[in-house]
């Protein structure tokens, strides 16, 4: 965006400080315009010809725009991914707490990675840790649904739950 003296335009169409159309006049002329009332200007439209400049204060500009892309970000909603991690030979207390852990992130309305690691021998015994990704799949049934199923990768098998939509 081009302020002030950065215009190179010859000509420029200039709008007012209160939004009314001033014409097409020279840049330097609307230059000289915007000092004498003590405002910057603006070039807001430079693939036009020629042209569109506004006569306004620029600091209150900018401090408009950026409040603008604030709002604007506060109005996304970014969803997070949380990671729960279990192992095959899990005890039934442990795996109560981290169930009751994952329960919770749902209902928060947080996406849950379940992710099993195998360490040494466990890599033999691989059923063990499907089992206990089922079980979690299971007991979370009533507040969460698979988005994505049991994948193995190297060492480890995850999945991911999401909460249930509330129309259901």
């Amino acid at each position: 965006m081009k302020v002030n003296r950065a215009i190179r335009a010859p000509t420029v169409r200039v709008i007012g400080p209160d939004g009314a159309q001033l014409g097409i006049m020279g840049s330097k002329d609307a230059l000289k315009r915007a000092e004498s009332m003590g405002l910057d200007l603006v070039e807001v439209a430079s693939n036009t010809t020629p042209p569109v400049c506004r006569i306004i204060d620029y600091g209150k500009y900018r401090y408009q725009q950026t409040k603008k892309e604030k709002e604007s970000k506060k109005a996304q909603h970014q969803i997070k991914v949380k990671e729960i991690k279990v192992k095959p030979n899990i005890d039934v207390h442990d795996f109560q707490t981290k169930e009751k852990r994952a329960r919770e992130f749902i209902e928060k309305g947080l996406k849950v990675r379940v992710t099993c690691m195998f360490r040494g021998r466990e890599m033999l015994h691989m059923d063990l840790g499907t089992k206990v990704m089922q079980k979690m799949c299971e007991d979370l049934s009533d507040v969460a649904s698979v988005e994505m199923p049991m994948k193995q990768m190297g060492r480890m098998i995850t999945l991911v739950l999401s909460p249930m939509s509330k129309k259901k």
